[in-house]
């Protein structure tokens, strides 16, 4: 398996070379050169797998040559070891058509933890034996820091740096990181947005002096890796509701875009998806692009979804790069535009292409808030307030009869207990393993959102590498 950048003038990189990598040398981002594709009977052979073994068959034709499939599921035993549902991502029904796909039973509470507690054991493996270092540089709206740092605390040979929007998460995502005290660890709260913390990272990539002193690496949804294994749980929910002989649709609370590629990315290997659902809270920007073509950037508004306060949705790339017809230079091009102006037309092709599989849906402070009742008060269940986005748009999804509707559960309820206890009257419990994280110790810096700052933060405490 061979990945090529979206912007056409990267070197070609292996699966092991790629992961390493995280952003591609010019800028754009990494993805296969061709889409493997699974048959139906393929398909219908992951009924009754565990959540492992379905990991292993889906996720092998990415890996390549880079490790056998008997070594891809010992990582897989190890990752998944530790989430405390035997399923993994276990299925939830709600009423006759939908669904909820929990993918928050691993050790920090959120779906992130699906890709970055493997990614953790693909970074480790593939330095092992040598002399090499990574830095681990990442931005976070607040479920990707706390992963990432849970992933890779305490492992030989990286070190990560975590920015995170200063006062623009929840409590429980910020202790979550910043009580991780390994000395491998650093957290850093930027007076910025999200935006700006992403804009950071990638213009610490682009700095060549920069990135090739420190071998920098991503762990945010830049990295291909992280795609790569959540593309199974669609596969996983899919097949429990009759696939490869029924389609299924996804209804995906998105920020950053990555969620949902990967729902993409299962349809173009095979998957019989009828619809995927974009659902973003009033920081549009995603909606606007799907339903008329305008990806502009807006001002961020702060709402109780921090993780979805973004305007620039970094993954949507990878699929203007497909949808159009995969031209590296175009799209180099088109990506330079957006980038100076902040504004930018998808090609029709583009819009066309989307148009075939996605659906974009605008989700409000009150039909959120609507959602979270409906959960809990029509199928007893206590939702996030990322997830009842989601759920939101599901319930307005107009699909054919007998088609499933899953809502990706991005998230435990309790790490928003506020927004919950507001919607519901209900204030979720954090689980025991985690239940004294208001008593642990914090530590994190405070910096100015410039590139100065936080470059010479990380160069005064990062390891170079060898």
């Amino acid at each position: 398996m061979r990945y090529i950048s979206t912007r056409g003038s990267a070197p070609v990189l292996d699966f092991e070379a790629a992961t390493l990598a995280g952003l591609a040398s010019d800028g754009g981002l990494y993805l296969p050169d061709a889409w493997p594709t699974m048959t139906r009977d393929e398909i219908a052979a992951l009924a009754g797998l565990s959540y492992v073994d379905t990991a292993v068959a889906v996720m092998a034709p990415f890996v390549g040559d880079a490790m056998t499939r008997e070594e891809l599921k010992a990582l897989c035993d190890q990752a998944y070891g530790r989430f405390s549902h035997a399923a993994v991502v276990p299925l939830v029904q709600l009423d006759h058509d939908q669904w909820l796909l929990e993918l928050f039973h691993g050790p920090t509470l959120a779906f992130k933890d699906v890709a970055l507690q493997l990614l953790g054991l693909f970074f480790e493996r593939f330095l092992a034996g040598t002399d090499k270092r990574l830095t681990i540089v990442g931005a976070t709206s607040g479920d990707t820091g706390s992963a990432a740092i849970d992933a890779v605390a305490g492992r030989e040979g990286i070190d990560i740096f975590m920015l995170h929007p200063v006062g623009r998460i929840s409590d429980v995502q910020r202790r979550q990181m910043t009580t991780v005290l390994s000395p491998n660890v650093y957290n850093i709260a930027i007076e910025g947005s999200f935006d700006d913390a992403q804009a950071l990272v990638k213009a610490m990539f682009n700095d060549r002096a920069f990135s090739t002193k420190f071998a920098l690496s991503a762990v945010n949804s830049i990295n291909w890796a992280r795609l790569m294994a959540q593309v199974v749980y669609f596969f996983y929910a899919a097949v429990r509701l009759g696939a490869p002989d029924r389609e299924v649709a996804f209804a995906v609370p998105t920020g950053n875009f990555g969620d949902v590629f990967a729902g993409y990315v299962a349809a173009r290997m095979g998957l019989p998806v009828a619809k995927l659902v974009v659902a973003t809270n009033v920081n549009d920007i995603l909606h606007r692009a799907l339903s008329t073509g305008d990806y502009s950037k807006g001002g961020v508004q702060q709402t109780p979804t921090p993780s979805m306060d973004i305007q620039v949705s970094s993954n949507f790339e990878r699929l203007l790069f497909d949808l159009g017809d995969r031209d590296g230079a175009a799209l180099a091009t088109q990506m330079a535009g957006f980038e100076s102006s902040g504004a930018m037309r998808l090609t029709n092709a583009q819009s066309e292409g989307a148009a075939a599989l996605f659906q974009s849906d605008r989700v409000d402070l009150d039909d959120m808030t609507l959602a979270m009742r409906w959960a809990h008060e029509h199928a007893g269940q206590v939702i996030d307030p990322h997830t009842a986005i989601g759920l939101a748009a599901a319930l307005r999804l107009d699909v054919p009869a007998g088609v499933p509707i899953v809502t990706l559960a991005t998230a435990h309820p309790a790490k928003f207990g506020d927004a919950v206890e507001r919607a519901t009257g209900v204030r979720p419990s954090l689980p025991t393993r985690v239940g004294d994280l208001f008593d642990r110790e914090e530590r994190y810096a405070t910096l100015p959102a410039t590139f100065d700052a936080i470059t010479a933060y990380i160069t005064e405490r990062a390891r170079p590498s060898a």
